[in-house]
């Protein structure tokens, strides 16, 4: 019988793990003891059911994951000594919508504004979208490679491979602890720097067929359509974390190799925060 389900993220020195029906997040203090907070893990799935469905599936599990994220990023700042309170609700609101908005000048008003000077020489409105697709697939990785050479975000990103090399343990069966675990890859084919890689793979094929109309409808359009772009990618990670078939390894291997960008070789006490928070999380009956 395949094994539940279980992701996660990297915090501030610690990992959020969310299982079938808990959410846990492990923290290291600066005393160097481990503290964890566990909560119940409620979706609005469970209350209407038809957001189970594919496609809809995809935007619910992107809207939860980034709340739960922020939540657990402002409890491990806390208790990592980084700030002396949590983020109240209306705090968690306006970062969210905060960095939406960040998103869109970066990954959609930018890309489609710059292809507008090369209107004079390109015409075909599918080249056009092709090269709007392109730069935002330049920014995407600029942006990730610069942040991944900041000393306190790869301090994160240890966390971030310790995060997985414990799934992988998890899923293969073995025993969860610092010896078994240390022997698993940094990489794994569910991981979000995966799934926005092909979101912005996604978006070049859809925009592609949207034509080239005025800045503003261009702008509306794309953003209109990003929950269509972000379940369809939805899918496709779905898919690929649970295939064996050599084709999908292939397909999945640039998404993997922008992981070791976003992962590093994780210390034993990191990998031992990352096994306190699946294990808090991990069916009872296993």
């Amino acid at each position: 019988m395949p094994k539940p389900s279980i992701g996660g993220q990297a915090v501030i020195e610690g990992v959020m793990m969310r299982g079938p029906s808990l959410i846990a997040t492990a923290v290291r203090e600066p005393s160097g003891q481990i503290t964890i907070k566990t909560e119940p893990l409620k979706t609005i799935t469970d209350r209407y059911p038809i957001l189970k469905k594919p496609m809809l599936r995809g935007v619910v599990a992107l809207v939860e994951s980034l709340v739960y994220g922020l939540k657990a990023l402002s409890f491990s700042a806390q208790a990592s000594g980084e700030e002396e309170e949590q983020l109240t609700t209306k705090e968690i609101v306006l970062t969210m919508l905060f960095a939406l908005g960040l998103a869109i000048v970066l990954f959609v008003i930018v890309p489609t504004g710059a292809a507008k000077y090369i209107h004079s020489s390109i015409t075909d409105p599918r080249l056009l979208n092709l090269f709007e697709g392109v730069l935002r697939l330049v920014i995407f990785l600029a942006y990730v490679g610069g942040i991944s050479m900041m000393k306190d975000i790869q301090r994160v990103f240890q966390y971030h491979g310790a995060e997985h090399k414990t799934i992988h343990a998890y899923e293969a069966g073995v025993p969860l602890d610092i010896e078994h675990v240390r022997q698993y890859s940094t990489l794994h084919p569910r991981c979000g720097t995966n799934f926005l890689l092909i979101v912005m793979i996604v978006s070049i094929i859809v925009f592609a067929f949207l034509g080239w109309p005025d800045l503003w409808l261009r702008i509306t359009s794309r953003i209109v359509l990003m929950p269509l772009v972000a379940g369809i990618a939805y899918e496709i990670i779905r898919f690929a974390g649970r295939s064996q078939k050599k084709w999908v390894m292939y397909a999945i291997l640039p998404g993997l190799w922008l992981q070791k960008l976003t992962t590093r070789e994780p210390s034993d006490d990191q990998i031992e925060v990352a096994i306190r928070s699946l294990e808090a999380v991990r069916p009872i009956e296993e």
